[in-house]
């Protein structure tokens, strides 16, 4: 832990270089603006360029096979060994041990030459998606519905109090940034990831983001704010076919109708709401008047559209793994989602990732990847340097490099309470829909894939179809399944239901 120093004048700070000074950037009282631009003329370019990383971790850097199987590098030991000190949690366990991971972590950073804290950051974990690509559940949470389950209440001051629930929980135990929400608009039926979204109605999702993200970070971004990093720019939802851009198959987005526009209208309420960050698309924005790539590798899209029109000045991080893929030897070889560029080396290509604006590298752990980019003198230290100011600025604002320790008492005490899991099931209420009436008294019922025992309370549950006198049949969505071990995840393809399903016959009398 960083030793907690008083200047002159009584002032309290953390030392985080370590020369029993304050400096500039250890001053809590100075603005923002100031302190970046003086631990940024302090930094080397190395140590910028690690800041350009946003890598993955998993708490206690758990293995997922014995042996020599391990998913990702070293979480812990890539903050000194490469000065990386941005990482999604893979996996987070019980809050005590999450906020105990938390402060291991920043100890590792505080020990660092320039003492600059870790962000932890999380895709959602507080629905009941478990997607190792996506959505995460564990961790004692207090759990709701998935964002179209908020969407359906249309409530949004109930939406910002539910947000303002999962903002104090992740901050209790140390994830400071939430990798969401989904501003994509579910527009393609065939989409696997439509749960994850507000529906497809561009205002009511505008007006659920706005709450959402306001619930997340709060008016303004502050030590107690999780800042929010909206996706997927410039509009996810559109898929060709309705499959997913993490694989070839998805590698467009389409736009029947000419509706690019209508797709951006949720962004815009998250820049009004004031989200944090933004983390563009994977796949093409196929016949929208842009670059035919891949969003995180797309000048049109980040600087033009992002930057330009919209004036967003805020973090950009590409999607994990657009560049390098991801590899889990023994397990699983996940190929880049490169879309459009697959034919440029990886230098180039993240040549064009930096030349299209993007600040972070998501999933990326090599520094090298960024310094041989200046290296071949495709890109300038200035250029570095905005991308640098943006990261550091949030760090700042989070009051991260004040106090970035969490108590994990504390966070026992806030994580999974009875009165956020009842507001988990308020919510959940709330966003199912009754269909008016209930069957007469001692009505004979035959059902399927509802609980018998809680179809008891509505009438006689009775065995076979013959004797019933009203049959509720619920049937699971169809949909392709596919192979691989990522893939299998997400449930795309046809809703068609098969042939037994869709002849299958009821009695003359239904």
């Amino acid at each position: 832990m960083t030793t907690l120093l008083r200047h002159t004048d009584g002032t309290p700070f953390r030392d985080l270089n370590h020369n029993g000074t304050m400096e500039p950037y250890e001053d809590p009282r100075l603005p923002v603006e100031e302190r970046v631009e003086d631990l940024l003329a302090r930094m080397t370019l190395a140590e910028k360029a690690a800041l350009m990383l946003h890598g993955r971790m998993l708490p206690g850097d758990q293995r997922i096979l014995p042996g020599e199987h391990e998913p990702f590098p070293s979480g812990a030991q890539l903050i000194p060994d490469r000065g990386l000190t941005h990482f999604a949690m893979m996996a987070v366990p019980d809050a005590r041990t999450m906020a105990q991971w938390n402060n291991h972590v920043q100890d590792l950073a505080a020990a660092g030459r320039l003492g600059i804290p870790v962000t932890l950051s999380s895709d959602p974990r507080h629905g009941f998606t478990a997607n190792p690509a996506t959505a995460h559940t564990g961790g004692g949470f207090s759990t709701g519905p998935e964002p179209i389950g908020l969407a359906a209440t249309d409530d949004p001051a109930l939406v910002h109090e539910y947000a303002a629930l999962i903002g104090r929980e992740l901050c209790a135990v140390g994830i400071r940034v939430a990798i969401h929400p989904m501003a994509d608009l579910a527009t393609e039926p065939r989409w696997a990831r439509i749960s994850g979204t507000f529906g497809e109605d561009p205002e009511r999702a505008s007006r659920m983001i706005d709450a959402y993200i306001r619930g997340l970070q709060g008016e303004r971004i502050g030590p107690g704010s999780v800042a929010c990093m909206t996706k997927h720019f410039p509009g996810g939802g559109p898929q060709e076919h309705g499959e997913d851009s993490h694989f070839a198959a998805g590698r467009r987005l389409v736009y029947p109708g000419g509706e690019f526009e209508t797709h951006l209208r949720p962004f815009e309420a998250a820049f009004a709401a004031g989200t944090a960050q933004i983390m563009p698309a994977y796949a093409i924005p196929s016949g929208s008047g842009l670059a035919e790539v891949g969003a995180n590798f797309n000048h049109d899209v980040i600087t033009g559209l992002l930057r330009g029109k919209y004036g967003f000045d805020g973090v950009v991080c590409t999607d994990f793994n657009a560049i390098t893929g991801m590899e889990v030897p023994g397990v699983v070889s996940l190929p880049p989602r490169h879309w459009g560029v697959e034919h440029l080396s990886v230098a180039e290509q993240v040549v064009l990732t930096l030349d299209a604006g993007a600040d972070q590298l998501g999933g990326e752990t090599d520094p090298g990847l960024i310094l041989a980019a200046v290296a071949s003198g495709a890109v300038d230290e200035q250029r570095i340097d905005a991308s640098a100011r943006r990261i550091l600025r949030d760090k700042f604002r989070l009051g991260l490099f004040d106090d970035p320790y969490v108590d994990p008492d504390e966070a026992e005490r806030v994580v999974g309470t009875e009165a956020g899991r009842a507001l988990g099931r308020e919510v959940q209420r709330r966003s199912l829909v009754h269909l008016a009436g209930e069957p007469p008294a001692g009505t004979r019922l035959y059902v399927e894939g509802v609980d018998p025992a809680v179809a008891a309370r509505f009438g006689t549950v009775v065995d076979t179809v013959a004797e019933a006198d009203l049959a509720v049949v619920r049937l699971r969505a169809p949909y392709e399944q596919r192979e691989g071990l990522l893939e299998q995840h997400f449930h795309s393809g046809s809703l068609e239901f098969p042939a037994p399903v869709r002849v299958r016959q009821l009695p003359s009398h239904y």
